[in-house]
């Protein structure tokens, strides 16, 4: 009996040893778990990552903005913005994309779907950073090599017979020399991701598509951005809180749609594996709206961005509050439902305290300008109105004459 007795403790023993040395590698995942010093470091590179393109799209988005104006005074060709019909349908077709994608993953094989994924965010992710890194190789680059210009184009057009039949473009590209070398270093780094998947190529392959989104894509207004931040706020809160689509499609999804850092770098180095992530949806559609207000302080004309730097620290408080509370309540976090209100609440209660709060709604990029011909149909009609009422004021002038005359006549023969 005393032995049966002393094979079950020994049996226990070793089950309970086994499961603290499970419980410290962190069981079925077989990540090391992160220091406290390592989570530090792993949550506070993230949020400089998340500020850089922010701050460096905002100032890429202003010059953009130039060049659009400049080309639609040109040519009249008028930009894409996005409008609040736009924003309003967004979060109805980021929900069915985000379900969508949620239902491959359970029907379909996840590695076919990855590998599928993989190749188009590979290819958009080279032309994502060679677009990023151009004016920084361009200007690397020493002058005695030449800056040599190239013109690709392939159009359709014009039909034998038909004199004015114009040509249609089907590509038009323009580049350079420098470009080629700007394309060549970043398709060393995307083949690096797409065969290593190493989380330092997926954050130069992230921060690059993160950096031409917030300076690429315009809100025309302010009240667009209202519409837009508050339909995914409700959008980040369902899809986190009310189901588990979002953070399975997040796990499953392997594309360079996240920046990661490693909690377990201090111990594991290069090779770590225990991420940090934040997805740069928290990062692109809160910049939009940043920017916007830093092309609002450039059109106020005033020394000072106010505006731009005021919500961009509104960003940064809301980051850290997403991080403390992930990490008080240890479950992943709507990053929108801290950074929304941070980033619409911070505009506009500066312009009710400053008065700027007309020019704030007013402000659009590209006001829409009403065509000549109903300027001209305007002014057409306000003329013959003018007219009409001239005449008419004559007419019942000259008959008040009249009458005084035959009442004047009548006096005097009586």
């Amino acid at each position: 009996m005393a032995d049966v007795v002393e094979e079950i403790v020994q049996q226990v023993q070793e089950n309970l040893t086994e499961s603290a040395n499970a419980a410290a590698t962190n069981g079925t995942t077989g990540k090391v778990p992160s220091t406290p010093e390592g989570m530090a470091l792993a949550y506070g590179t993230l949020v400089v990552m998340a500020m850089l393109p922010i701050f460096f799209g905002s100032i890429r988005s202003v010059k953009h903005h130039k060049e659009q104006t400049s080309t639609f005074l040109k040519t009249g060709e008028k930009p894409d913005t996005m409008t609040s019909k736009d924003a309003m349908m967004f979060p109805i077709m980021a929900s069915c994309a985000l379900f969508g994608l949620y239902m491959f993953f359970k029907i379909f094989s996840k590695d076919n779907i990855n590998f599928l994924l993989t190749g188009y965010f590979f290819f958009l992710g080279v032309m994502a950073l060679a677009h990023l890194l151009s004016p920084v190789i361009g200007s690397l680059i020493p002058a005695s090599i030449p800056k040599i210009p190239y013109h690709l184009s392939f159009s359709q057009g014009p039909t034998e017979g038909v004199k004015d039949d114009k040509k249609s473009y089907l590509i038009d590209y323009k580049f350079t020399t420098h470009d080629i070398v700007c394309f060549i270093i970043s398709l060393i780094i995307g083949v690096w991701y797409l065969l290593k998947k190493h989380w330092i190529a997926n954050n130069l392959l992230g921060l690059a598509f993160a950096v031409n989104g917030v300076e690429l894509l315009h809100l025309n207004n302010i009240v667009t951005g209202c519409i837009l931040l508050s339909g995914l706020f409700v959008y980040d809160i369902f899809w986190v809180f009310g189901t588990n689509v979002m953070v399975t499609v997040a796990k499953s999804f392997e594309a360079p749609i996240k920046l990661v850092f490693p909690q377990d770098i201090i111990t594991n180095g290069l090779a770590a594996s225990n991420f940090a992530v934040l997805g740069l949806g928290d990062i692109v559609i809160p910049g939009i709206f940043i920017a916007l207000l830093l092309r609002f302080d450039n059109s106020l004309k005033r020394k000072s961005n106010l505006y731009f730097y005021a919500t961009f620290t509104a960003y940064f408080f809301g980051l850290l509050a997403t991080i403390f509370v992930m990490h008080v309540f240890k479950h992943a976090q709507p990053a929108l439902l801290y950074l929304v209100p941070a980033c619409l609440g911070t505009p506009l209660l500066l312009a009710l305290l400053k008065g700027d709060i007309k020019k704030l709604f007013a402000y659009e990029d590209h006001p829409e300008e009403k065509p000549k011909d109903a300027k001209k149909s305007d002014k057409s009609s306000g003329d013959e109105n003018s007219t009409k009422t001239k005449k008419e004021t004559k007419k019942k002038e000259s008959k008040k004459t009249k009458n005084q005359q035959t009442q004047s006549s009548l006096i005097t023969k009586r």
